[in-house]
């Protein structure tokens, strides 16, 4: 469960919902496939290849495991890919081979870390997934798609903005000495805890908002 961060697959994979939403029809079989797909590559894969990339959530699987987990769940969400190439359309290959690049470079920081930043972040976990689940069930890129991709990737960027403070204070922090003085006089003691506290509350009830309207976009063209 902290491998996989449930919270934020759960986020990542209502992207791929709402572009399904989004799409002239949808089509039940195929946001079904594309959600399992990016549940492996996004949700295990993706997060097994950042713990083997120095244990930032110290874990006690082992490196091999880490890594064999990766490249079972990569490799399932790729066969899922081929089998849309083949029989949905060709744009889908294409994605797969982007989506294995992306998830490689970032997690493992290949290239000196240039696709580990927030833009990459933005791109990759954000507008990918929801042009993905467009593509999938309209066979095309249109203008729809392209805007809620950009409004996925705007959301994801948010994402970033606040889980990187909130990681440095949780995992790198050892302590947090200061005080705010308000104009009326009151002082509060800083801590990180209290600093970390809004940021995580803004994290949780952005999870639950991306992903419930998804449930309601997908149920209203179920």
């Amino acid at each position: 469960m902290t491998l996989l961060h449930p919270p934020y697959t759960a986020w990542h994979l209502a992207y791929v919902a709402m572009g399904a939403a989004a799409a002239p029809v949808m089509f039940h079989g195929r946001l079904i496939a594309t959600l399992a797909a990016f549940f492996f590559a996004v949700g295990v894969g993706a997060h097994a290849l950042d713990e083997f990339h120095g244990h930032p959530l110290q874990t006690s699987l082992s490196d091999r495991l880490l890594i064999g987990m990766a490249v079972v769940s990569i490799s399932v969400a790729m066969g899922i890919g081929i089998v849309g190439a083949i029989t949905v359309t060709w744009w889908i290959a294409v994605f797969v081979v982007v989506g294995v690049a992306l998830v490689v470079a970032y997690n493992l920081e290949l290239f000196g870390g240039s696709f580990h930043t927030d833009l990459w972040f933005a791109l990759a976990w954000g507008a990918f997934p929801a042009l993905v689940g467009y593509v999938v069930n309209a066979e095309t890129i249109r203008w729809p798609g392209v805007v809620v991709a950009l409004g996925c990737l705007a959301l994801s960027a948010a994402q970033r903005a606040l889980s990187t403070p909130v990681r440095q204070l949780r995992r790198r922090t050892s302590a947090l000495e200061g005080t705010q003085r308000l104009r009326d006089g009151t002082t509060i003691v800083l801590s990180v805890a209290g600093v970390a506290a809004p940021l995580e509350r803004a994290l949780m009830a952005s999870s639950c908002g991306v992903v419930l309207t998804a449930i309601g976009l997908v149920a209203a063209r179920w």
